[in-house]
């Protein structure tokens, strides 16, 4: 395994440092290594999302009204998030 130093201000690392106190994690490297897991799950559902939505232009078909279009798009959005076991942050819209 690699070893990587990295900077963090203040409140990061505290938040880093409480996540191991409360248990929940072993050490600062678990916390890292979770956080970053987090982050790829997240961007392979956003690259998910993009294929979907590259498919859909290509297609240059739909009876679909705008509305409609992005509610299923929020919807697959959901689907994908849920899958990678990512929380749904719909304050974003």
């Amino acid at each position: 395994m690699a070893t990587m130093n990295i900077s963090l201000p203040d409140k990061m690392k505290e938040w880093v440092e409480q996540q191991v106190a409360r248990g929940r994690y072993a050490n600062a490297s678990d916390v890292m290594r979770d956080v970053i897991r987090e982050r790829q799950d997240k961007d392979a559902a956003l690259e998910e999302l993009r294929a979907e939505i590259q498919l859909g232009l290509d297609s240059r078909v739909s009876s679909r009204t705008p509305e409609e279009l992005r509610e299923y798009a929020h919807r697959r959005a959901d689907e994908a998030m849920k899958r990678n076991g990512l929380a749904d942050d719909r304050s974003r819209r």
